[in-house]
């Protein structure tokens, strides 16, 4: 019998629905596994053990009397900690915030408890995102579930070692130069950076302004999907919010990819693990015989997009924590300390020059997309690496290394999914980007479905 900590939220939805399963029992369930690994994980900084029992009982409540909310009603939702949740405390992983007790609760958080999501607590992260490791000396490092000894990726490694390890069935995350996307990579989960201002960011402690994309990871896409539905609309409480038209996300999923074109970038295909290039390779194939067109294309100004996504997120960074760097640096963390003080030497040229590239970026991925509807490359260049002992000049490198498969899609803002291709020789997780023009997410996920349906990496527990 498949454990309930283990199912994916559309498998928990209809059995919750049909009161063939209570929330009590699901959430009693998941807490038995939450006690029983998140000592080796450490997937949590704050576990709401009591309160989302409480939830549990009230959501049980609210279905026997007829009044079922929907798909997540019932359902645990874990939450980074930078996204601010009202009288709960919110750390971004930092000792800066370990007392910090917000007073309202951030947009996206407000509408996934109101579609009836309970929050099992708030996830661990990288100090204020700014790295890629979840190396964390202040609430301890994350631990990636298929192996202990390696990292679950950042800066949403909490959010992905939960779901990975069965101590949430749904996590939210952000995504400033990849944060969503190489931690699902790296642990065997999914994950989705939407279009830049579709997910609001108001509630959530930035890292970079005109960079950060809040958004939803999952066990499948279609749970990707189902969060996202709950999770989109205009804010105008956040300066970057968009007006999209609304979409039913979870529509086209069965549709295929038949006629789809799936543009592959010749930048991608350097410097690769030849583990990772053999199963892309084998993905592009999967695609294929799915009766998708595969095809080679160029896109030249790929090769600045570290330049500018470095650039931008340090230089932004720096600013927003610009009084701690001068007052209070020793209570950063070494390696973030580093990251931020970076920016502080950033000139204004620099920034303007890293806009324009990605202007340039932007248009060169619109000219791509009149081609191709989608565009495939590895997630990351290599699977999760062991945890090192000089784990400061790690996180540098690991962002060095990974950067040019994640800055393209975040400094144009367009969406990118990231989902499971297969695993290493060793068992290690290995991961698929898709990335497709603003705003059309259902073709995403609809590519994404296509693929998950023919290629599962199993979980490690």
């Amino acid at each position: 019998m498949t454990e309930l900590y283990s199912m994916t939220a559309h498998e928990l939805a209809p059995l919750i629905e049909t009161k063939q399963l209570s929330p009590v029992e699901l959430m009693e369930n998941m807490m038995s596994r939450v006690n029983q690994v998140e000592q080796e994980v450490n997937a949590y900084i704050t576990i709401l053990e009591e309160q989302a029992l409480e939830q549990a009982r009230h959501a049980e409540a609210e279905i026997m009397n007829g009044l079922y909310k929907g798909a997540l009603h019932g359902i645990p939702i874990g939450i980074k900690d930078n996204y601010y949740t009202k009288g709960v405390r919110t750390t971004s992983g930092s000792k800066f915030f370990q007392d910090l007790t917000p007073d309202y609760t951030a947009t996206v958080v407000k509408k996934l408890l109101c579609a009836g999501g309970i929050m099992t607590g708030k996830l661990n992260m990288h100090e204020f995102g700014g790295g890629l490791t979840n190396t964390n000396p202040f609430y301890g490092d994350v631990r990636n579930p298929w192996d202990l000894e390696r990292t679950p990726g950042g800066s949403s490694g909490g959010s992905s070692a939960a779901l990975a390890a069965g101590l949430s069935t749904l996590a939210t995350g952000t995504d400033t130069f990849g944060s969503i996307r190489v931690p699902a990579a790296l642990t065997g989960t999914y994950g989705l950076k939407p279009t830049y201002g579709l997910v609001s960011g108001y509630g959530v402690a930035p890292l970079a302004w005109s960079m950060d994309h809040p958004g939803p990871m999952a066990r499948s896409v279609t749970d990707l999907a189902l969060m996202l539905n709950h999770m989109v609309g205009y804010d105008h409480d956040d300066p970057g919010s968009i007006k999209a038209p609304s979409a039913n996300y979870l529509k086209n999923l069965s549709k295929g990819v038949k006629g789809v074109k799936v543009g592959v970038p010749n930048f991608y295909l350097n410097n690769l693990d030849p583990e990772v290039k053999d199963a892309f390779q084998t993905a592009m194939s999967t695609f294929e015989q799915l009766g998708a067109e595969v095809k080679d294309i160029s896109i030249p100004e790929l090769n600045l997009s570290t330049y500018a996504g470095y650039l931008v997120t340090i230089g932004e960074g720096s600013g927003y924590h610009y009084s701690r760097l001068r007052n209070q640096p020793e209570d950063f963390a070494s390696d973030v300390r580093i990251f931020f003080n970076t920016g502080t030497l950033t000139t204004t040229p620099q920034y303007v020059m890293a806009q324009q590239v990605r202007r340039a970026l932007t248009d060169a991925f619109k000219k791509a997309f009149e081609d191709v509807d989608v565009i495939a490359s590895p997630m990351t260049p290599y699977p999760a690496p062991r945890f090192q002992d000089h784990w400061v000049e790690q996180n540098l490198e690991i962002i060095n290394d990974f950067m040019p498969f994640t800055a393209p899609a975040a400094t144009t803002g367009i969406p990118s999914l990231a989902v499971p291709m297969g695993l290493s020789s060793n068992g290690l997780p290995l991961g698929l980007q898709l990335m497709s023009n603003h705003l059309t997410e259902k073709l995403l996920l609809q590519v994404g479905s296509a693929f998950e349906n023919n290629s599962l990496a199993s979980n490690p527990f």
